[in-house]
């Protein structure tokens, strides 16, 4: 596989696994990656944002830089999370959809990167990074091949599976190899809350390791459905929003991994926003409190667009401001996300860029941030690190993604066109749809027709950008 060649360069160049070069300077820069859940483009009062506030997200922003056209790694949350940890998109990376294991309670998590897979976390601790994950993984059982612990983190504290994430009071966590049970929704208490207790765990590695440089990894669950959130946040909200989408289950009761009832959907939303927010200014306020924000590069993101799941009501909010599609959509909606970059000694407050980027970008980000040298071939992504600095960047000449539910979809955006193919599993050939961003953002326009040469290299490019897989396929490629 192309990440096997990648690992192989990685040592020749290093003598042995063990031994990547690494920087002369004393403290390499920091890396802090935090990665909403289902947020969407318009969910920040900085992109938009009218009904609720966002004043450390806002904040974050000021401080730092605003992108204005991100893209997930895909409109799902474990191909996306994949994307971001390999560097390759949705083409060519190993994890491209949501494939369970046979979850039960004993049996939980999703189908396991592979351990030939090379991870950012795999080459950034080899470089003498301490490496943390906190929040959810679902790329990888608790135990398999791709365990967290076994991709790149010393440490794990979360969610091992994205199905259990479904519960903000689930009945255990996962720290490190170790399932913790918890108290569970009976009874629950704010200190059940598992964002809080998430969060609690990520503070303390910044603590502990504030003179060593680390790589911590922030996948927060919050705002994926279940829309649920302690009292006091639901308090500030409650009978806020009228009417509310009320969500009921079908049979009663609270179900682990389901999404359970809510009845202020609207005001739950809000609140856990709230609670985000909260705790992103805890982190820019404890790198201060440590002395290392200047050392310190924090990226804020969303995994994919606003899900409509468990009473979420994206419309109502224009989750998505002036985009079109939701989570499961390659229309912009489904995968551009905001993205703010904050890094006070090397980005200018309050800058905005509209550099086109996307997660398989972050992989050579972080290996050009700590100077490490290493064969980049396979890696589809371009460092954004000359953005950042305000320096001449070098473009894609393209973007891909794939989705293999819905019946088959695939998207690429060449210099400002984006062509969508629907329903593969019915026409692998389908007929593609093709949008001008710059003048039709929304995409509602549809000028196939009016240029058949743009299809046909969209055509080509879809064609090009796509490596079969014999884990996940195309239903007419199982044929």
């Amino acid at each position: 596989m192309r990440n096997l060649m990648l690992l192989f360069g990685l040592i020749l160049l290093t003598g042995c696994k063990n031994t990547v070069p690494k920087k002369e300077k004393s403290s390499p820069p920091n890396i802090i990656y935090i990665m909403a859940d289902d947020l969407g483009y318009g969910d920040l009062g900085i992109y938009g944002q009218s009904l609720f506030a966002t004043p450390n997200l806002d904040r974050l922003a000021k401080g730092g830089m605003r992108f204005l056209q991100h893209y997930s790694g895909s409109t799902v949350c474990a191909p996306s999370r994949s994307v971001l940890m390999t560097g390759q998109h949705t083409g060519h990376t190993f994890i491209r959809g949501n494939s369970e294991m046979g979850f039960t309670l004993e049996n939980e998590g999703q189908y396991p990167l592979a351990s030939e897979e090379l991870t950012i976390a795999e080459v950034l601790k080899e470089a003498g990074y301490r490496t943390g994950a906190f929040g959810k993984w679902g790329l990888g059982y608790p135990g398999s091949e791709g365990d967290p612990n076994f991709q790149g983190f010393d440490q794990f504290y979360g969610y091992n599976c994205q199905r259990v994430a479904h519960n903000y009071y689930p009945t255990h966590l996962w720290d490190n190899q170790n399932k913790k049970k918890l108290k569970g929704n009976d009874g629950a208490t704010a200190e059940t809350y598992a964002p809080k207790l998430i969060h609690q765990k990520a503070l303390s590695f910044l603590e502990e390791y504030k003179d060593t440089p680390f790589f911590m990894f922030y996948p927060s669950v919050i705002p994926h459905a279940e829309l649920i959130a302690p009292k006091r946040y639901m308090e500030k909200y409650r009978a806020k929003y009228l009417p509310e989408k009320k969500y009921a289950r079908k049979k009663g009761g609270y179900t682990v991994g389901g999404y359970n009832s809510q009845q202020e959907s609207h005001a739950a939303f809000a609140a856990m926003i709230n609670v985000l927010d909260d705790q992103v200014g805890e982190i820019i306020d404890k790198v201060h409190e440590l002395g290392i924000a200047e050392n310190t590069l924090i990226i804020f993101t969303s995994d994919n667009g606003p899900g409509k799941e468990g009473g979420a009501d994206p419309d109502y909010f224009d989750s998505n401001g002036p985009l079109k599609g939701h989570k499961r959509d390659l229309y912009e909606g489904g995968i551009r996300v905001p993205m703010i970059a904050y890094w006070p000694s090397k980005i200018k407050p309050g800058s905005i860029t509209d550099h086109p980027s996307a997660f398989w970008d972050f992989f050579p980000t972080a290996i050009e941030i700590a100077e490490i040298k290493m064969d980049l071939e396979g890696i589809d992504g371009i460092s954004f690190l000359p953005t950042l600095k305000g320096k001449k960047q070098k473009t894609h000449p393209y973007f891909y993604w794939e989705f293999l539910e819905k019946g088959g979809r695939q998207a690429v955006l060449v210099d400002q066109w984006k062509g969508i193919r629907l329903n593969m599993t019915k026409n692998p050939d389908a007929t593609i749809e093709l949008y001008r961003l710059t003048d039709d953002l929304g995409e509602e326009n549809d000028l196939a027709e009016h240029y058949p040469e743009m299809v046909k290299k969209i055509d080509s490019l879809m064609d090009e950008a796509h490596e079969y897989s014999e884990v996940f396929s195309f239903e007419h490629e199982k044929n």
